[in-house]
């Protein structure tokens, strides 16, 4: 038997609550069946992927004075309880910093890194004309696994400008980043690379050679 409330009919799929009609909500399915899942969880902070510790290189005597230094900077940011390992890699020199509480060195998207290498740099090569010396700050292995990703980046839009006979414009990113992109890329007798615009909307152009 049908109701009638307050001179409405209170059709199937309505209930009441405290005096007021309230229309039950049935959330949409593609199928009947269809298991409805959670969303999942949101996650905050840069991207983690599982750390595999790569095994720390011979440290060169030269690098001593760069390793005390990052020492330094890093116990007046609060992380005196981390372990710092020295690492070559194709692109470079890396002191790897391993710990626990690192999200805060990282930064968003490794800006505070980016950031904080930049000026350690600076410092190691202040007064040096010739000679000047770089290293990577790394986080648990962060900007090494970027590195990585950067390089297939740049082989995979080698081979799009190829295939196209066009230019191709690459996302804004950091400046070590294009470098790494730049580098992947200079011996390539196939395309060249220039940057344009201004930061932090800077980006990387992949041109045909003859382009």
């Amino acid at each position: 038997m049908e109701e009638y409330e307050g001179g409405r009919r209170r059709g199937h799929g309505q209930r009441r609550r405290a005096g007021q009609t309230i229309e039950k909500r049935v959330p949409a399915s593609s199928g009947a069946g269809e298991e409805r899942r959670p969303p999942p969880p949101r996650r905050s902070g840069p991207p983690r992927e599982p750390v595999a510790h790569v095994e720390p290189s011979p440290e060169p005597e030269e690098a001593k004075p760069a390793r005390a230094l990052l020492e330094e900077i890093l116990a007046k940011m609060g992380l005196d309880d981390v372990e710092i390992v020295y690492l070559k890699r194709s692109e470079g020199e890396y002191f790897e910093v391993r710990g626990a509480r690192l999200a805060s060195l990282i930064g968003r998207e490794g800006k505070t890194l980016e950031a904080l290498n930049l000026i350690y740099n600076n410092i190691i090569n202040a007064g040096q004309r010739n000679n000047r010396h770089y290293y990577t700050i790394d986080a648990e292995g962060y900007r090494a696994r970027r590195a990585d990703q950067l390089k297939t980046l740049a082989l995979a839009t080698l081979e799009r400008v190829v295939r196209e006979a066009k230019p191709i414009k690459l996302e804004p990113m950091l400046p070590s980043e294009r470098k790494i992109v730049h580098l992947a890329l200079a011996d390539s007798p196939f395309v060249r690379t220039e940057s344009e615009g201004v930061e932090p909307e800077r980006r990387l152009v992949v041109y045909p050679k003859d382009a």
